[in-house]
């Protein structure tokens, strides 16, 4: 009798865990709300006693993107090694997604948006933030991801401070369209890669357009004229949640932009197609 009560209670008390770590695994699993760009970055302003300058809201959009990476439920998840995080794979493909976007728009930034020129000198913070977000996601000790995203997103919140320093000169943002359309083609490369992982949960076949439009164009290896594609059963759900936290971090970015590059886009009557793009 005794025996059978202890086997009971084991029984019970591994049951009642089970549901606890399902319970706290399901609540870490919803996705972050979207916020308001403008007025996050007024509060910013208003805190640090800053003045609206180009850029302020996209660097201050793009800390607040990677801020939730790690301030969400449950904070990061992607390189936890206990449970319940490391049975969840939903979650930690919405980061990589988010991760992915952060990491397009910091290499810009570092690489175009900064610079005046290809002759010009990087900006000292962002060549030091934007290598500390391609660490490898699941890193999880001797450096952890989180500590180097972390120290990443304070050299930002430095370049973000000397921006709205009128004493210093020497961070600048450039809203040129030129820096608008490098970033762009980035982000066109990005969600045409999504979009045909997606479209190929269904096995399709599809034309071999590599080398169209250029006649005189090759490539390493020869590749047949149409290619059968399709991503396994198993990604699938990665896949998704991938694209979803591409496109949240996305959506906030486009919306600075609109912001930051407002006069760009009204010179090159753009900025109704980009407000298209953010509702669609």
């Amino acid at each position: 009798m005794k025996q059978y009560l202890n086997v009971k209670t084991i029984s019970i008390t591994v049951g009642v865990l089970f549901l606890l770590l399902w319970l706290v695994g399901f609540y870490w699993s919803f996705e972050p709300d979207t916020f308001d760009v403008k007025a996050n970055a007024r509060a910013q302003m208003s805190s640090t006693n800053a003045q609206p300058v180009p850029g302020y809201t996209v660097t201050t959009t793009l800390i607040t993107v990677a801020d939730t990476l790690m301030d969400k439920p449950g904070g990061y998840l992607s390189n936890d090694v206990m449970p319940p995080s490391v049975f969840l794979d939903n979650m930690p493909s919405w980061e990589f997604g988010v991760l992915e976007i952060v990491r397009d728009m910091s290499l810009s930034m570092r690489k175009d948006f900064s610079r005046s020129q290809s002759q010009s000198v990087e900006n000292p913070h962002l060549v030091k933030a934007q290598p500390k977000f391609n660490i490898d996601s699941r890193n999880w000790l001797f450096p952890s991801a989180e500590s180097q995203y972390a120290e990443a997103i304070d050299y930002l919140r430095e370049y973000r401070g000397d921006l709205a320093d009128p004493t210093l000169g020497d961070s600048q943002f450039y809203t040129r369209a030129d820096n608008l359309r490098e970033y762009l083609k980035q982000v066109e490369k990005k969600l045409g890669s999504l979009s045909q992982r997606l479209s190929a949960s269904v096995e399709a076949e599809r034309v071999n357009t590599d080398l169209a439009g250029d006649k005189s164009a090759s490539n390493s290896t020869p590749r047949p004229s149409s290619i059968q594609t399709r991503t396994s059963w198993w990604q699938l759900d990665n896949v998704f949640y991938e694209a979803r936290g591409s496109t949240w971090a996305l959506l906030h970015l486009l919306k600075a932009i609109e912001v930051d590059f407002a006069s760009v886009l009204e010179n090159k009557n753009a900025l109704v197609s980009l407000q298209q793009i953010i509702k669609e």
